[in-house]
């Protein structure tokens, strides 16, 4: 990789970063929104009905934390650029241009 290349990269990554911060950010406020309707609404006591959407904020955050930060996190090297032309290829079967 190039200079360029790895400040192109280190942006990326920056940024993503910086916007899983901002999603766990939104994700509070709202969070606590939704539970002081509930509250308010029913005077805590009751169904709990906000747990649904704080289980479908919390499994999205899951995945963007994993996304920013973790295992889904991984480069495209040149190398693994050739060896999928060269997959292609061979599934094609024709050694010319290869096929989606």
């Amino acid at each position: 990789m190039t200079d360029d290349d790895l400040r192109a990269a280190a942006r990326k990554n920056l940024k993503s970063r910086n916007d899983f911060k901002v999603m766990l950010a939104i994700f509070a406020v709202i969070s606590v929104f939704l539970i002081a309707i509930w509250f308010f609404s029913s005077g805590g006591v009751g169904y709990f009905w906000p747990a649904w959407p704080l289980l479908a904020f919390s499994i999205a955050a899951v995945f963007g934390g994993l996304d920013a930060y973790g295992v889904t996190r991984r480069h495209i090297t040149e190398s693994d650029v050739d060896a999928e032309i060269a997959r292609m290829t061979r599934r094609s079967g024709s050694g010319g241009t290869p096929t989606a």
